[in-house]
């Protein structure tokens, strides 16, 4: 485990402990001291683990004391959540008013005589578990450490060997052209904003190396007057950054071959001058020069501390430029005012080339090809990343074991050791600028297969059900804290290939990122395949990646398993006793997938898992009937039972689950208990598919909680009335061939303000609907797909002033685009695939509608025969 996880969970128990169900413990329980005293332990412990994990290589002791410290965590954590749920237990009862449930609690382990007695005793002993481990620290001599300690880069300079450069002649260029452009903004006005101009890319990528081959171009130094390179990296201090400007500058000076300068001496110490002494010194340093300024490896998000250091140095010649690089997208967006470079990996050739170069003296490779063709194998698992390749390739210099090389192509990169500039150290550093509520979540990619699509559902799904979201004011969504949380990761260059759909997202994990995400999970996170034997005691989460043999000898000593989950579609659990023994072994488990199963039944022994927050039961197509035990629990926030082809009926008491936050449901049932769905309080998202029965929709009810809704292949609705869902945000309607799309209803959705729509397969109707038109001050996101009839857009969409998806596919008789798209300003992506009568219109350059549309930022255009071969070639 790398440092700083285990703090973070503990960071997470403090905050659990100050929560109000356990504020509620103190006073109901009579547990007040022991659980001050849990505190005041754990505060102490925390101060501990970062020392411990420092020294941890060197001591066996200390390694075994950071795990008996994990497990006192987790173990702490499982009973304070037994807290919510009596307290979300209590809160049911009481509402019910049954004197049948009243009378049952007696009899139940929640009946106080038993239950407070049971539970102080575990606080008690939890308590007297840490206080232990407390003293233990000081025997070992540990120190506190108020906070992570993180190990920067080493100062870059410009100076490079272009000759060990492989593979950026291309952009290199590109940048040069940027360079050389007038900054748009530059005017008759005297306008004297600097065109700042973002390299940015994941580390690793080489963002540095081509700063470096443009600032050392001959044709930088006939553009520029003066050229300065700075180092800023993770501290982001005004003061040091000019006194790096002024002996950049002082440096520039020094090397030019004109006449003396008239400025102070470049060796006159000035460290000690005082900020507005620097400033007096940097603004005659760069005033009236048409200067180049590199600032290299800024991490700064503070844009009012951008926005002071700008103001410092505007004071060149017009036509002066800055270039950053950057690991960080927001950072990027904050600082430059022209598009962001966005730096791609190297191809497969140049990464063989650069490998080659490191791993053999000039012209050696030739005596081993042998090696060569394994070192082409070892490139492919750098997926472009240059830093990676140097890091693999350097790790094999001069080494001609044939065992080596075979052993550095079939391990994962975190398995090999690495210097400190190598691709993992350098990874990390961004990982450590994390905060810590990021790098718990962050640890979870590693139980996902590489390459796996991930989406905004799932992992909010997973990381909710893991107490891993936090609403920060008791207010703001799960659902809008998860997609915060993709957002902050895709912006520092961890994620990839992120499709921004409008009511979610689909998104990778670059591969290094992916090994990167192993190294830190440690052994908690256990990645089931063929080749696994057993499942670890200390295990809390299990993903099974392969086909696996299962049987209850793989978990002989675990009990303390939270998730379970098979990613890949089609994979699943088959061994009834072995789920069976899952459920009453894994009281503590928060995150249950049994998708693709072919169970005929679900136990009623499921009502143990108490804890449990995410169900997983989709395409299970043997299930008729699912036990009423199931809505015994109580903190479950997500059931999935999509697919579940013969389901006579949903289960009774659904009303219960009042923590459920998104439901998916196919049923055979031609009408829903709405009384049931009223009681769903919290209900965020509801999706029904293939309900081949449902004729009506909650005709009688309103569902004020429900902001999406989903309706796909439900062949007999008939009727969906909007009003039922006053706050809905999302709607999607796919093949309801029975459902008039005009909704019966159009005078009843002017009070609809959706953010996203997305119709498909509506094969007869010849125009759009205008219940749409109720929010064109509100619409982000409008799709559309298999209209086959339909042959022109409606007026109204020219008016929608948010818009920034339009999505058209399959529509083959759509000739024409409103001729006021370019009204349409907040318009950023357009995708019009599979429309032949539009296809060769909106080619770039090419007849009518490019000058319409090519002001957007994202345009796809594409023949469906285009896809398949684009896919192929992929393949």
């Amino acid at each position: 485990m790398a440092e700083s996880f285990l703090a973070d969970i503990a960071n997470s128990l403090l905050g659990k402990v100050a929560s109000y169900a356990c504020q509620e413990a103190y006073l109901a329980y009579g547990v007040k001291d022991d659980l001050q005293r849990f505190r005041d332990s754990l505060t102490i412990v925390r101060g501990y683990l970062l020392d411990a994990e420092s020294r941890k290589d060197q001591s066996h002791a200390l390694r075994e004391w950071l795990k008996q410290i994990q497990n006192i965590c987790f173990d702490a954590e499982d009973i304070f959540d037994t807290f919510e749920f009596q307290h979300k237990r209590k809160q049911i009862v009481k509402s019910s008013g049954s004197i049948r449930k009243k009378v049952g609690q007696v009899f139940s382990k929640y009946n106080p005589i038993v239950f407070l007695p049971r539970m102080g005793h575990l606080i008690k002993e939890i308590s007297d578990k840490l206080d232990k481990k407390a003293a233990e620290g000081i025997t070992y001599g540990l120190t506190t450490i108020p906070e992570l300690v993180v190990h920067e880069r080493e100062l870059t300079y410009p100076d490079v060997n272009v000759s060990r450069v492989i593979g950026r002649d291309i952009e290199k260029d590109e940048i040069m052209k940027l360079l050389m452009q007038p900054h748009p903004e530059d005017g008759n006005d005297g306008d004297k904003s600097m065109c700042v101009i973002p390299i940015v890319g994941m580390g690793g990528l080489g963002k540095t190396t081509l700063a470096k081959l443009v600032f050392n171009d001959d044709t930088i130094d006939q553009l520029f007057q003066l050229k300065m390179w700075v180092c800023v990296s993770l501290n982001f201090d005004i003061k040091q950054i000019i006194l790096k400007i002024i002996n950049a500058a002082s440096t520039a000076d020094s090397k030019a071959a004109s006449a003396p300068t008239t400025d102070p001496d470049p060796q006159e110490n000035i460290n000690n001058l005082d900020i507005v002494q620097l400033v007096s010194r940097l603004k005659q340093k760069l005033s009236s020069q048409k200067f180049l300024l590199v600032l290299d490896d800024i991490w700064n998000e503070d844009r009012e501390k951008w926005i002071e250091l700008e103001d410092l140095i505007k004071v060149g010649a017009p036509g002066s430029k800055i270039m950053v690089t950057t690991r960080s997208i927001s950072v990027a967006w904050m600082m430059g005012n022209v598009p962001s470079y966005e730096l791609k990996g190297l191809s497969s050739e140049d990464c063989l080339s650069l490998f080659v170069k490191c791993a053999f003296k000039d012209g050696e490779e030739k005596s081993y090809l042998n090696l060569v063709e394994i070192g082409k194998e070892i490139v492919k698992k750098c997926h472009g990343v240059p830093l990676a390749v140097k890091t693999l390739g350097s790790s094999l210099f001069s080494n001609f074991d044939i065992n080596k090389w075979e052993f550095v192509r079939d391990s994962e990169m975190w398995n090999l050791e690495q210097q400190k500039n190598g691709i993992l150290p350098a990874l990390k550093v961004s990982y450590d600028q994390m905060p810590f509520y990021l790098r718990e979540c962050f640890a979870y990619f590693s139980l996902y297969p590489k390459d796996h699509i991930l989406d905004t559902h799932g992992m909010c799904g997973l990381w909710a059900a893991l107490g891993l979201v936090q609403s920060h004011n008791g207010s703001e969504k799960l659902e809008y804290v998860a997609r915060k949380y993709i957002d902050e990761l895709h912006s520092r260059s961890f994620l990839h290939e992120l499709n921004d759909y409008g009511a979610g997202c689909y998104f990778k994990v670059h591969h290094l990122i992916h090994d990167l995400a192993l190294y830190v999970a440690g052994e908690n996170f256990v990645v089931l395949n063929s080749q696994t034997r057993n499942i670890p005691q200390q295990a809390r989460h299990l993903s099974c990646l392969e086909d696996v043999s299962f049987d209850l000898a793989l978990f002989p000593k675990s009990r303390s398993v939270r998730s379970i989950q098979f990613p890949i579609l089609g994979m699943s659990l088959e061994n009834e006793s072995v789920r069976n023994t899952w459920v009453l072994r894994y009281k503590y488990l928060r995150y249950l997938d049994l998708s693709d199963s072919c169970f005929k039944n679900i136990p009623n022994s499921i009502a143990k898992l108490e804890h449990l927050r995410f169900l997983n039961l989709s395409r299970n197509d043997k299930i008729r009937t699912l036990p009423n035990s199931i809505c015994e629990l109580l903190n479950l926030q997500v059931l999935l039972l999509r697919g579940c082809t013969e389901l006579e009926k949903l289960p009774k008491g659904l009303g219960k689950l009042t923590s459920l936050r998104r439901l998916s449901v196919t049923t055979k049932q031609s009408t829903l208990p709405y009384y049931e769905f009223a009681s769903l309080n919290n209900l965020q998202t509801l999706c029904f598919y293939d309900c081949v029965n449902l004729k009506f929709l909650f005709k009688q009810t309103v569902l004020p909680s429900v902001e999406e809704l989903y309706c796909a292949s439900c062949e007999s609705l008939e009727c969906l009335p909007l009003y039922t869902f006053p706050n809905l945000q999302t709607l999607f309607i796919g093949d309801c061939r029975m459902l008039n799309l005009s909704l019966d209803n159009e005078n009843s959705t002017q009070k609809l303000r959706m953010k996203h729509v997305y119709l498909f397969d509506f094969t007869k109707h010849l125009t759009l609907p205008r219940w749409i038109e109720c929010a064109v001050d509100t619409l982000e996101t409008f799709q559309i797909g298999n209209f086959p009839n339909l042959q022109m857009l409606p007026e109204y969409l020219t008016t929608m002033t948010h818009l920034k998806r339009l999505f058209i596919t399959r529509c083959s008789q759509l000739l024409s685009l409103p001729s006021d798209l370019p009204r349409l300003t907040a318009l950023e992506d357009l995708r019009i695939v599979d429309c032949s009568g539009l296809y060769r219109k909106c080619q770039p350059h090419f007849r009518e509608y490019w000058p319409i549309i090519s002001h957007i930022k994202n345009i796809y255009i594409q023949e469906e025969e285009e896809k398949e071969e684009e896919e192929e070639e992929e393949k």
